[in-house]
């Protein structure tokens, strides 16, 4: 039987071939080129090569033929990848269930992206989102008639979207699959649809040219810095208040929707959520934020993973769920790339981050999320150190309140005042106590102050405010309490730390009020006479906590009606006025102008006096408790 000789058309060798190929690529390259004809002639060409390629591989094999026929299947190969790579229009090869198989070089530059980057995708994921139901449709029909189709529809690319014309033609290979060859091309300016004269394809002219490396990194670190100093500046503010501040902050500069959830008692529930100023962005808004965030959805994978996720070309338009009436929330922003980033420290994940950018934007990149995470990252531990702070704060504030009680005991026959001034500059807690008790057959009454300020001060002046109550239980005698006490505060070795403290305990006998007090290093009380006379009384002693052997002072003393017994500490005594004076040299005279008032008045008058006295500026917190005698109980 003789060799039947290769079935080739003439002039369809490859020399031939190459030849053609290379005068299309240079005519393509001519300025003012219609790549319209191009397109058709590139194409009429692939289907040449497919042709032969296939009709080569269906003839038998031969033992006279077998290497020739082989090298000419390698090279019809090499030169229909050659022509896919080098052809200028941009092609995508795609299976029959739409998903990108090939792209060549002309179509990823066309997304912006680096070659081999659709492969894999499906292609509707490159489309706006508006435009993928027709564009599924258009797919169908194109494998499913075996005719060409065409499309109007706007590409999704690194610079945003542009308009374009989708040539479909389906491509089968004897004895292979069946593919989608996919071409695009320019949309023509006057919108007519005359598809014959369409210009080249390229992006809008305002996002022809990428800004410069320099430029884009400048941007970047001016966003992270101004996030940074927002942070910084609303350190004191709400943690809701910084929150939508980094979102406002992020969606001006990135162009995108932004929606932060939060973590509430272990549920995701929607917090804020702000977009691009648009006509119709208020009623979007409050669309978006009337819907917690649903389980299975893109920030509810975020949070329990705690790994950011990026859908460069969102396809599934559920990825943020629904909205109030039931339509995709991705749908309803009209958005194609979608960025979803914890918020989250090293220890912590307080919530989520996910930012929907509308695709006249651009999709999302990595450098994108390396800033939006960084952002997230400082916005997550302002969030830890706030919640630190203000628990630290409520627990100080608590044991301050605890300190100084604002409703005190009531002792028969004896009215009460107190008040209490933190300094005016700076927070620390005060180490000020004062307290009203009963004891053995009367009242105890104690007030002190600790050496320092801050926490830790707070906590020895709690030790000993609560040992001098506990002792003064059991006992009447305001030196045995005091003693107690001591022993209680060396045991406790709070190293240097001292409290000065002052404790009375008081008993009606007949008509007057019996009196013992007892110090402990703390200043003494001023008795005032009804007729405004006023006398410091001795304090002295040592205070609690140094010496073991520490003995305090005592005397007694005898209280008729319209007595005041003044305490305070020696945050009132060491106020100092502009010219450096101390109010104590003013503290008789004062407390005379008040004689014959109510307590609640003489506070109120004291604190007046010392304000006015040091210009308003108080450097140490200072107490005030004040106890006038009435009738005895009973008269």
């Amino acid at each position: 039987m003789p060799d039947v000789p290769d079935r080739q058309p003439p002039g369809d060798g490859v020399a031939a071939l190459r030849a053609r190929h290379e005068a299309l690529q240079q005519t393509a390259m001519m300025p003012g080129a219609d790549l319209r004809p191009l397109l058709d002639a590139t194409l009429a060409e692939l289907d040449g090569a497919i042709d032969t390629l296939g009709t080569v591989q269906a003839q038998p094999a031969t033992a006279g033929k077998d290497e020739r026929a082989a090298g000419s299947v390698h090279a019809e190969r090499r030169l229909l990848h050659a022509v896919f790579q080098e052809v200028p229009t941009p092609l995508f090869v795609l299976g029959q269930d739409g998903t990108v198989r090939r792209a060549n070089p002309a179509a990823s530059a066309l997304l912006g992206a680096a070659r081999g980057y659709p492969t894999g995708k499906p292609f509707s994921a490159l489309v706006e989102p508006a435009g993928r139901p027709a564009l599924r449709s258009l797919l169908a029909a194109a494998a499913r008639t075996e005719g060409g189709r065409q499309l109007d529809c706007q590409l999704l690319t690194g610079k945003g979207r542009i308009s374009c014309v989708l040539d479909v033609r389906p491509v089968s290979i004897r004895g292979g699959d069946d593919w989608l060859l996919v071409a695009a091309r320019g949309r023509p300016a006057d919108g007519a649809g005359n598809t014959t004269a369409s210009p080249a394809l390229r992006l809008p002219a305002e996002q022809a040219t990428p800004d410069p490396v320099v430029t884009v990194m400048t941007r970047r670190l001016d966003l992270a810095t101004t996030a940074s100093r927002l942070l910084l500046e609303n350190v004191t503010l709400s943690e809701s208040v910084t929150l939508q501040r980094c979102a406002r902050l992020l969606s001006e500069a990135l162009g995108a929707w932004v929606i932060v959830d939060m973590d509430r008692g272990g549920l995701l529930r929607r917090h804020f959520v702000t977009g691009p100023d648009k006509h119709d962005s208020g009623s979007l808004t409050q669309a978006v934020a009337a819907v917690n965030p649903e389980p299975g959805s893109l920030p509810a994978q975020v949070r329990e993973s705690g790994s950011t996720l990026l859908v460069t070309h969102a396809e599934d338009n559920d990825i943020l769920g629904p909205g109030p009436d039931g339509v995709p929330l991705l749908a309803l922003l009209g958005t194609g790339s979608v960025l979803s980033v914890p918020l989250a420290d090293s220890e912590q994940t307080h919530g989520v981050l996910t930012l929907a950018r509308d695709p006249a934007r651009g999709y999302f990149s990595l450098a994108d999320v390396g800033l939006v995470e960084e952002i997230a990252e400082q916005l997550a531990l302002a969030m830890s150190v706030r919640r630190m702070l203000r628990s630290r704060t409520e627990t100080a504030e608590a044991l301050q309140a605890s300190l100084i009680p604002p409703v005190l005991r009531a002792v028969p026959g004896v009215e009460i005042a107190s008040a209490h001034m933190a300094p005016t500059r700076g927070r620390a807690v005060g180490g000020d106590f004062y307290d009203v008790h009963p004891t053995p057959a009367g009242w105890g009454v104690a007030i002190g102050d600790v050496c320092g300020k801050g926490e830790d001060a707070a906590s020895v002046t709690a030790v000993a405010r609560h040992a001098i109550r506990v002792l003064a239980h059991w006992s009447a005698d305001p030196a045995e309490v005091l003693r107690g006490a001591n022993e209680i505060m060396l045991a406790e070795e709070f190293g240097s730390r001292f409290v000065t403290a002052s404790t009375t305990h008081l008993a009606w006998s007949g008509s007057s009020l019996h009196a013992v007090l007892g110090s402990a290093g703390h200043p003494g009380p001023v008795l005032v006479r009804p007729d405004g006379r006023a006398q410091v009384l001795a304090g002295g002693g040592l205070p609690l906590g140094i010496f073991p052997d520490a003995e305090p002072v005592t005397h007694e003393l005898e209280l008729a009606t319209g007595d005041i017994l003044f305490f305070c500490t020696d945050g009132l005594t060491d106020a100092r006025s502009p010219e450096q004076a101390y109010f104590e040299g003013s503290l008789t005279d004062s407390l005379s102008t008040l004689a014959g008032k109510p307590p609640a008045d003489i506070v109120s008058g004291m604190r007046r006096l010392v304000l006015d006295f040091c210009a308003g500026v108080l450097l140490d917190d200072l107490t005030m408790l004040v106890l006038r005698v009435g009738q005895p109980p009973g008269a």
